[in-house]
């Protein structure tokens, strides 16, 4: 086969910068395609060369198969990474690739289609001798055939979307009353995120631990095992903290476990990257899940504990090369865990957030890979994974406390995220011990102060006074700067978070220093410096750095973990009407609806009447805050509201 020159990535964000950094170290010219929404991505500003391949919506530009394979023809590429997501396990895109003379940089078609079905993967492990969960996975998909399938294996069991992944499709059922309805649900779910609504059915193992082991073949019929990662701490069947090795493994299971990757391998022949997942149950006995036949999310941590480039052997594996290591060779050295950086809300139920990226500043020390660039948006059309943080030690708890340092030190404005429930899990007693399975997330952060809004602390708010007095001295030249006819009485400031406010009052004195008291707490604040992207200041004391970005009377704040967005509302007028003013509209106040007028999806402008509530024999005018489209009503007239009961969302 001959040798590769120049190299598609068909992805975007943080992996296709991944790849990209690899293929050029080594070399290779890498082409990028983007669609309208990351015309000025990272990832296409790192390529040789760059194609435009659709709209922002991924049915129109990462997952059109003819637009990629166009965009190669024309840049004249020998090859197509996948990446992993959108078209990485699709059997119709490696044909593609294949039918026109493209290398893809991946397994063959037919290994992709088979792993791809859970039942039939599942068949397939069975003949191969490979463990598998007892459970259902025939072609009979009627309901009457799986309420008797479900009988016979007995509950609580798991419904999973043969096709499926990431949690979509699946179902835990505890009593047989609920089968049929979990069973319309997951494959309604099922058609509509993978096109397919077959089901299997599979006894359910109560708290397992979730472990996988890293697989590597070459065209030669060689094929070798990497250890293993544990990838337990998951949220709705997400991952969000990975590590290899596995805290509970020992060299007995790990070598069980990789001769049963091998066996899964070699029933289809397998060729290049893949990971075989299976789940661990307490008495030490395994069982297979699924095999993915791409490069993991979380493959950073197998690097470095292997020392090993994971894309590099794909490409090299790719051109026909041979696998550099024999299974004795193959080493592990010391510990890795990884963590996902969301754009997420977790006080909201993880909402997904969006937004301009307004500061970015990766901690050092660890590996972080990302597609960030600071002035781009975090768009409402991709994942909200943002990236990914890794740390590597020579024990597993250097490589915690090395971790949990890089989250909180992490500096990103402008986007809220998951940092404050990343730190949270990170120190939990039982994930330092090690002693944690799937359901570690529901049953330890149910009601942690990470899933509730952040209360500034008195030192918090005290910075933001500062800094918003600063932007109004620096508005205004010398000598006014500052100046105010009554400098003996304290400037008061009402500052707000979300929902909430504070009243802070500063008393300035010459040379940047501040007396502010909020609540019953005085604090001596000095501001040593402060460019406008850090500020250095001194509080009681102790002097201290922190990143921020102020715009139009609004301060994002670091505060490490995370960020605080604190608004300065001191000349903000008071309304007596409530408003949509973040596309919520909650009753001000106890109360019954008295007219409704609009209805859900249709467009509604800033200051028009929405809903009219009647309370204290009177009635409240409730308008819009914003322009946009009425996505939920939740009331109706006659109903008894409480207070900060939601009434409707605009989006």
């Amino acid at each position: 086969m001959p040798a590769l020159t120049k190299i598609l990535i068909a992805n975007r964000g943080e992996i296709a910068c991944r790849i990209q950094r690899t293929a050029q170290a080594l070399g290779y010219r890498t082409v990028a395609v983007f669609s309208d929404a990351d015309a000025d991505a990272l990832h296409v500003q790192m390529a040789d060369q760059s194609v435009r391949i659709g709209p922002a919506a991924v049915q129109q530009s990462y997952l059109n198969i003819p637009a990629i394979i166009e965009a190669a023809r024309r840049t004249g590429v020998d090859a197509i990474h996948p990446g992993y997501g959108f078209l990485s396990e699709n059997a119709d895109f490696a044909r593609a690739c294949q039918d026109a003379g493209i290398t893809f940089i991946g397994p063959s078609a037919d290994a992709i289609e088979l792993m791809g079905s859970k039942r039939l993967s599942k068949l397939a492990m069975i003949d191969a001798g490979v463990p598998c969960i007892q459970g259902y996975q025939g072609a009979e998909q009627d309901d009457a055939t799986l309420s008797r399938e479900a009988q016979r294996i007995g509950y609580p069991l798991m419904i999973k979307a043969s096709a499926g992944g990431g949690g979509r499709g699946m179902r835990l059922v505890h009593e047989p009353g609920d089968l049929l309805e979990q069973i319309r649900t997951a494959r309604s779910e099922a058609l509509n995120g993978f096109g397919s609504d077959e089901l299997i059915l599979e006894q359910a193992l109560i708290e397992p631990r979730h472990v996988e082991v890293q697989l590597f073949g070459d065209q030669h019929g060689n094929l070798i095992y990497l250890g293993e990662r544990d990838c337990s701490i998951q949220r709705r069947h997400q991952k969000v903290v990975e590590e290899a090795p596995c805290p509970v493994m020992t060299e007995s299971l790990r070598q069980a476990m990789g001769e049963a990757a091998l066996k899964a391998g070699r029933a289809v022949n397998y060729v290049g990257v893949g990971t075989v997942e299976f789940l661990l149950d307490a008495r030490g006995q395994f069982y297979f899940l699924e095999m993915n036949t791409r490069l993991q999310v979380e493959h950073p941590v197998t690097e470095l504990i292997t020392g090993l480039d994971l894309v590099a052997w794909q490409l090299n594996i790719a051109e026909g090369q041979v696998l550099p290591l024999r299974q004795d060779q193959v080493q592990l050295n010391g510990h890795a865990m990884e963590v996902r950086l969301y754009a997420e809300d977790p006080t909201q139920v993880f909402l997904p957030q969006t937004g301009r990226i307004d500061t970015w500043q990766p901690a050092l020390g660890v590996r972080i890979d990302h597609g960030l660039l600071e002035g781009t948006t975090v768009s409402p059309f991709y994942d909200p994974m943002l990236g990914k943080l890794i740390a590597h030690g020579a024990t597993r708890e250097e490589a915690r406390r090395k971790l949990l340092r890089a989250v909180q030190d992490t500096v990103l404005l402008g986007v809220r995220s998951n940092q404050r429930l990343l730190a949270g899990l990170l120190q939990h007693p039982s994930f330092i011990s090690g002693q944690f399975s799937t359901a570690f997330i529901s049953q330890h952060f149910a009601e942690h102060p990470c899933l509730h809004p952040h209360v500034p602390c008195a030192e918090e708010l005290a910075i933001a006074a500062a800094l918003f007095y600063q932007a109004r001295a620096q508005a205004y030249r010398q000598p006014l700067a500052g100046w105010r006819n009554n400098a003996s009485v304290p400037l008061h400031f009402n500052l707000g978070l979300d929902e909430q406010q504070w009243s802070v009052a500063l008393d300035a004195v010459p040379g940047g220093a501040y007396r502010i008291q909020v609540a019953d707490r005085s604090l001596a604040l000095q501001v040593i410096d402060c460019d406008g992207r850090w500020a250095t200041l001194e509080i009681d004391g102790v002097r201290q750095r922190h990143a921020y970005h102020l715009h139009a009377g609004q301060l994002s704040l670091f505060t490490r973990p995370g960020s605080l967005v604190i608004e300065d509302r001191t000349q903000a007028l008071v309304s007596g009407q409530a408003s949509v003013s973040c596309g919520t509209l909650k009753a001000p106040m106890d109360g019954a609806i008295v007219d409704v007028l609009v209805t859900q999806g249709s467009k509604v402008s800033k200051g028009q009447l929405l809903v009219v509530l009647e309370a204290m024999k009177m009635e409240h005018p409730l308008k819009a805050g914003i322009d946009g489209v009425l996505k939920r009503l939740q009331v109706r007239v006659g109903d008894q509201v409480k207070n900060r009961q939601v009434l409707l969302e605009v989006e």
